[in-house]
C-alpha cells in the first residue's frame, strides 16, 4: 500500500486517507460515519468576529436583569449572578456552583480561549502558550450550557406568570442573542486550521495535521500501526513503548491507544447516578410557603403544573429532558459498557450511533435546575410567598453531571475491538 496522509475515526479508531472536501462539505468515517472534519471557509474569521459579539452580549446579559416580578408594587429583579447568590445564601451552594459553573465560566472561558487563539493570528502572531489554552477550551466546551438556559428561562416565565405579573427584562433577550451567537462561533471554530495557522506563522509548513507512513498489510486501525489519536486537537501520533505516558506533541493532552479503566470508571460514576436518581425524583425539589400554605414540589408535580395550566407543549419537553432523558442516559450507557465488555459483535455502529446520541442529550437534563434557580430567585416576597430548592435539586444535578462523566468515560473504540478480533482471525485462516 502507498504512502498517504492519515487520519483516524475518533469513534472507532479506523485509519483513513486524508481527502480534499469541498466549502461546507463534511468528511465522515467510512466504517462508523462520524464526522471526521469539516471544511469551513474563513472559519477562523467569522469565529473571531462572532467571539467578539459575544463578549460584548455577555457583559449585557449579566449587568442587566433577565426578568422580574411585580406584586401589590413590589418588584423583584434578578440578573444571573444574582439568582446565583441567593442559592448560595440559602445553603445550596452544591446547586449555586454547578449553576455558576455552567452558565458563567464555562461559556466565559470557552469564549475568551477561543479569543486569546484567534486574535493573534489574525496579526499573523502566534498566541502565547496556545498548547494549555487550546487544552483549556476544550474541557469548558461540553460544559457551557447557554441553550438550556434559555429554555429553562422560557418554562419559568410560565411557571412565573400564574404568580405574579412578568416583567421580562434586557437580559432576557441578550441571552437569547448569545445563545446564538456562541452557537455559531463554537461551530466556526476549526482546531485544524487553527493548528496549521500557527505553523504556517512558525514557518514550518503546513503543520502537523497527520502523519504520513506505510501502513502494514491489512492493519485497518490506528492502535494496529502503533499510532494514538489526540482526542483534543486531532493530532496522530506514533506510541512510544510507554504509550499511557504519551502527551500529543503538539497540544500537550494526554494520549491513549484507549482510555484507561475506561470499563471500571464508567460503571463508578453510573453506579452513582442510579443511586442518586431515586431521591432525585422521589424528594422535593421545591419548597414553596404562601398565605394558603406551604407545598413541596417533586420534578413529577412539575410537569403535571405545567400540563394542567394549559402549557402542555413545554410540559412535553420538561418531562423528556427532566424525567425521561435521565433515565434512558442511564439504560444506554450500562446497554453499551455491558455489550462491550462482554465482546458483543452485534450490530456495533447502531451502538456507536447510540453512544453519539448520549454524548449529544446529557446537558439538556439541567433544565429543570435552571427553572429552580429563576424561580428561587424572584419568588422572594417573604410573607407573600417564597420559593426555596429541595435536597432533590442537589441529586438531579448530581445525576446530571455523573451521566455527562461517564459518557465521557467511555471509550467507543472498545465497541469495535471485537469487530477487529473477528477480521484479524479471518485473515490469519487466509
Amino acid at each position: 500500500m502507498s504512502r498517504a496522509d492519515l487520519i483516524a475515526c475518533h469513534e472507532c479508531d479506523l485509519l483513513q486517507r486524508e481527502v480534499a472536501v469541498p466549502p461546507g462539505g463534511v468528511l465522515r468515517c467510512r466504517r462508523c460515519h462520524a464526522e471526521l472534519y469539516r471544511n469551513r471557509p474563513a472559519g477562523l474569521e467569522r469565529s473571531l468576529a462572532l467571539s467578539l459579539a459575544a463578549v460584548v452580549l455577555f457583559v449585557v446579559s449579566n449587568l442587566y436583569p433577565i426578568v422580574g416580578l411585580s406584586v401589590s408594587g413590589t418588584v423583584v429583579e434578578t440578573t444571573l449572578l444574582g439568582a446565583v447568590a441567593v442559592l448560595y445564601r440559602d445553603g445550596m451552594w452544591p446547586i449555586a456552583g454547578l449553576v455558576f459553573a455552567t452558565t458563567f465560566l464555562m461559556p466565559v472561558v470557552q469564549t475568551l480561549s477561543m479569543l486569546w487563539m484567534l486574535l493573534p493570528l489574525r496579526f499573523d502572531r502566534v498566541p502565547w502558550s496556545p498548547a494549555f489554552v487550546f487544552r483549556l477550551s476544550h474541557v469548558a466546551a461540553p460544559w457551557g450550557m447557554t441553550e438550556v438556559l434559555i429554555l429553562g428561562l422560557l418554562v419559568a416565565l410560565v411557571k412565573l406568570a400564574h404568580i405574579a405579573s412578568v416583567v421580562v427584562g434586557t437580559a432576557l433577550w441578550s441571552f437569547g442573542a448569545l445563545m446564538l451567537i456562541l452557537a455559531a462561533a463554537c461551530a466556526a471554530f476549526d482546531a485544524r486550521q487553527v493548528w496549521s495557522r500557527i505553523a504556517a506563522v512558525q514557518a514550518r509548513g503546513g503543520g502537523a495535521s497527520g502523519v504520513s507512513a506505510p501502513l502494514p498489510r491489512g492493519a485497518v486501525t490506528a492502535a494496529q500501526c502503533g499510532l494514538v489519536l489526540c482526542h483534543d486537537c486531532g493530532l496522530l501520533a506514533r506510541a512510544s513503548a510507554h504509550a499511557h505516558a504519551l502527551s500529543c506533541p503538539r497540544c500537550g493532552a494526554a494520549m491513549h491507544m484507549r482510555k484507561p479503566a475506561s470499563f471500571s470508571r464508567t460503571w463508578a460514576l453510573l453506579i452513582a447516578a442510579m443511586v442518586l436518581y431515586i431521591p432525585a425524583n422521589v424528594l422535593p425539589v421545591m419548597y414553596t410557603s404562601s398565605l394558603f400554605g406551604a407545598q413541596n414540589d417533586t420534578i413529577l408535580s412539575g410537569v403535571v403544573y405545567l400540563w394542567t395550566s394549559g402549557s402542555w407543549p413545554l410540559a412535553v419537553v420538561v418531562f423528556i429532558a427532566s424525567i425521561a432523558v435521565p433515565m434512558l442516559k442511564i439504560f444506554a450507557i450500562a446497554y453499551l459498557t455491558i455489550s462491550t465488555q462482554l465482546g458483543s459483535r452485534w450490530l456495533p455502529e447502531q451502538r456507536t450511533r447510540i453512544y453519539r446520541v448520549v454524548e449529544f442529550v446529557g446537558r439538556w437534563s439541567m433544565l429543570d435546575i435552571y427553572v429552580i434557580t429563576m424561580l428561587v430567585a424572584l419568588v422572594q416576597f417573604q410573607a407573600l410567598a417564597t420559593i426555596q430548592a429541595g435536597g432533590a435539586a442537589i441529586a438531579f444535578g448530581a445525576v446530571v453531571v455523573l451521566t455527562m462523566f461517564a459518557a465521557m468515560t467511555f471509550d467507543p473504540r472498545l465497541i469495535w475491538d471485537a469487530v477487529e478480533q473477528d477480521h484479524a482471525r479471518t485473515r490469519a485462516k487466509a
